[in-house]
């Protein structure tokens, strides 16, 4: 059986884009016990914290797709 460049090519990509979605899930899952955390010290700034954390939450999911 022989491989060729294209074959290395595809599993790297697949490999690079599985890092990236697992690194990804990460950033958001401590994102949000962040902000939990946050909220549990601040309650009254609850709006604010939960604003930030989706807006962080979105631009860091943005970042797999591209």
């Amino acid at each position: 059986m022989r491989i060729n460049q294209m074959d290395l090519a595809y599993l790297a990509a697949g490999i690079g884009a599985g890092l990236v979605v697992i690194g990804a899930g990460l950033c958001i899952g401590r994102l949000a016990g962040s902000a939990l955390e946050a909220i549990g010290r601040q309650p009254e700034a609850v709006g604010d914290i939960r604003t930030s954390m989706i807006i962080a939450a979105a631009l860091i999911s943005a970042l797999p797709v591209h």
